[in-house]
């Protein structure tokens, strides 16, 4: 029961994020309960006990006040990999995400920024390759140029979900706007 994360719902019972998931530990979950600032949706079929109370814990919960997502996805490493389709943005090679590095297509040393338009994700072998050069320099053209994805691409791209590893609670709020079957 240690590891029994709770399903975060916005006030519209749409997931928060999807990339990753917003997700809030079983006790996060009970607090915010008791404190009224979410609704129960569904449960675990696992009690907690205190001395005088059992309680099933909370698979799936939703927010009682809506909030507002950001326009634009945040700026991390896992979204950088999602844009990039976890492939280095020099040879194209796909990895898992702790295979991959990023890199500053202007290096920061010369006054690039960490911005969607000057991070991309790189092999550590094309990253060491490049070193402090740009790719012009460097003679390592880009696959594909760095921008700021939306969140509607960020979603497309991100990886099926396995449903193994969720809970059946969950299902019925991590396919929304998928396609129901006819």
């Amino acid at each position: 029961m240690i590891d029994l994360q709770t399903l975060v719902l916005n006030a519209d019972y749409r997931p928060l994020s999807y990339n990753p998931l917003s997700l809030w530990s079983w006790k996060d979950a009970f607090t915010a309960l008791f404190l009224d600032r979410v609704t129960l949706v569904a449960n675990y079929d696992v009690e907690a006990h205190s001395p005088s109370r059992s309680l099933k814990v909370p698979s799936v919960v939703a927010l009682k006040s809506y909030v507002a997502l950001a326009r634009s996805p945040a700026f991390t490493r896992y979204n950088i990999y999602l844009r990039d389709t976890f492939s280095c943005q020099y040879c194209g090679l796909r990895l898992p995400s702790g295979g991959l590095t990023f890199d500053h297509v202007v290096p920061r040393s010369r006054g690039g920024l960490s911005s969607w338009e000057n991070v991309v994700a790189a092999c550590s072998p094309c990253n060491l390759r490049k070193a402090n050069r740009t790719p012009e320099e460097a003679e390592m053209p880009l696959l594909n140029e760095p921008h700021r994805p939306t969140r509607h691409e960020l979603h497309r791209r991100q990886p099926e979900f396995d449903h193994r590893q969720y809970h059946h609670t969950w299902l019925d709020y991590l396919y929304w706007d998928s396609e129901l079957d006819s």
